[in-house]
């Protein structure tokens, strides 16, 4: 391509941190209807540089240039003013606010003047680029009515209506399922064929390859390669990421599948989800598939004592047990490591020391005061058990990447011993190293006869790790699979209502 097509140019830049250099002279070019992946470990680099662009923090060395003029944002309003906007990994929703709100807010007065807003354009608007972008979803719902996944699809309307030459979409599909994510592979059609690029950051790699031009590998910081997805392979990538090759991505420990542990007996709340029943048991990792809005975070919800149910029991070792509370629910050892780190996992002004030991204080607190060397040592085994990136453990969680924010809530979950560990999407955000010492994590837990429990709406890992399969269905069991019949075809087929239901219900 000629130097005309370039669209995004930044040479040499590199940012330092008291005591880290996060980007050492990074080199990263965006032509013109593009989409360039943006790939590496968590850690590597890929938000300083993403900040970089959007004028949240300044570069320490190197320059960049926009359509071949000098590019010097002080603030993201710089950036959105030049024509390039975001759609964040975590969710950056107001949650009291109606999605049309979300959508314009800042803009708003557009639709009337500096004292009155005339809603029913400002929704008519929004429903314009809702239908552009084939979302079914109400502009005038609040957004904490809404599902993580739906949240995710506001977020990306909201980014398009800035109509910016540049969109940063960081880990897009993180929340959503298949379906979402061939929707979302059609607006990235879309926008390019109306002359926009896009910068796609992502830890599936799949979605790489089938949605990108270009892909450049981040580590450690540095650029390591830039690439032509149509002229390189999985393996190639990941060992780039790494630097070293992952044979197995997808571990599966040996474990012993012995008596039933947690048992789930005709669970109902009306409008949610119905007749829910399933069992698991000591060392088994039992997986739950379904499209959004399924029902599966809800049921695991109410399972957990986080929100209410009408009728049923829970039992535990055959022994009917009181979940109405998480604090009952942890008495019980249950954990759960939920879908929305940002909202309900982790405390971002808080340590991650303090992140990781606030679920289990209690076991460590004599008369009122917390034994602070004990909850050194836990946190600190903790971190070097699940490889934690951290240079100290009292830094804000906030400085971490959000794979390493992820594994700290698992932290948490940990240090209160469960017995039975519910991971609602726990690989979300987290790159393919990361990932894989997620799941021999898993392995190991259910080879110490836990009982785990996965959500996840990524078929490839929760049938490389799961024993069982259930297929959640409109708040109700679809059907269950056996590993031996895990089939990517005639699960998503069960989802949609279309194919089998596995051996049983």
């Amino acid at each position: 391509m000629e130097s005309s097509d370039i669209l995004l140019q930044i040479k040499g830049i590199s940012k330092y941190f008291p005591g880290v250099k996060a980007l050492d002279c990074v080199d990263f070019t965006v032509r013109k209807q593009q989409v360039h992946a943006l790939v590496g470990e968590n850690g590597a680099g890929k938000s300083t540089l993403m900040k970089i662009i959007l004028g949240s923090i300044p570069p320490s060395d190197g320059s960049m240039f926009l359509e071949g003029k000098p590019y010097h944002p002080k603030a993201p309003i710089d950036a959105l003013g030049a024509g390039i906007s975001m759609i964040h990994q975590e969710i950056s929703l107001t949650p009291t606010m109606s999605v049309s709100e979300n959508v314009w807010i800042g803009r708003e007065f557009q639709f009337g003047n500096k004292v009155f807003v005339n809603r029913k354009k400002q929704e008519a608007a929004t429903s314009e680029i809702l239908m552009q972008l084939g979302l079914d979803i109400d502009p005038g719902t609040e957004v904490d009515k809404l599902s993580i996944a739906q949240m995710q699809l506001v977020e990306i309307a909201r980014a398009i209506s800035y109509n910016a030459d540049i969109i940063i979409m960081d880990e897009p599909t993180s929340a959503l399922t298949d379906v979402e994510v061939d929707k979302l592979q059609e607006i990235i059609k879309d926008l390019r064929s109306r002359g926009k690029s896009v910068i796609f950051i992502s830890h599936k790699l799949e979605e790489v390859f089938q949605m990108c031009d270009a892909i450049t590998v981040l580590r450690d910081g540095k650029l390591i390669r830039e690439l032509d997805a149509k002229q390189s392979s999985k393996d190639e990538l990941v060992a780039l990421m790494v630097g070293r090759e992952i044979s197995n991505v997808y571990p599966k420990e040996p474990a012993e599948i012995s008596e039933p542990l947690l048992e789930v007996r005709s669970l109902n709340q009306p409008g949610v989800f119905k007749d829910i029943s399933f069992t698991v048991h000591q060392g088994e990792i039992l997986g739950f598939a379904g499209l959004i809005g399924a029902g599966r975070t809800e049921i695991m919800r109410a399972v957990f004592g986080v929100d209410p149910f009408q009728s049923g029991e829970i039992l535990m070792r055959g022994r009917k047990i009181d979940n109405s509370s998480v604090k009952k629910a942890i008495a019980n050892r249950l954990s759960m490591v939920t879908e929305d780190r940002l909202r309900c996992g982790a405390m971002h002004i808080l340590s991650v020391k303090m992140n990781a030991s606030i679920a289990y204080l209690k076991r460590i607190t004599r008369r009122g005061f917390v034994k602070s060397k004990q909850e050194t040592m836990d946190v600190r085994g903790m971190v070097d058990k699940i490889s934690i990136k951290v240079s100290n453990i009292e830094d804000e969680i906030s400085q971490l990447s959000g794979g390493n924010q992820q594994k700290v809530i698992i932290a948490k979950w940990l240090l209160t011993e469960p017995e039975v560990l519910i991971l609602d999407e726990p690989t979300r955000g987290v790159d393919v190293g990361a990932k894989t010492e997620i799941y021999r994590l898993m392995g190991k837990l259910a080879g110490q006869g836990k009982a785990i429990i996965m959500v996840s709406s990524e078929l490839p890992e929760l049938m490389g790790v799961s024993d069982r399969i259930i297929v959640i269905r409109d708040g109700e069991v679809a059907g269950m699979f056996e590993r031996s019949e895990f089939s990517q075809e005639a699960i998503m087929a069960c989802a949609f209502g279309l194919g089998s239901e596995g051996r049983n219900k």
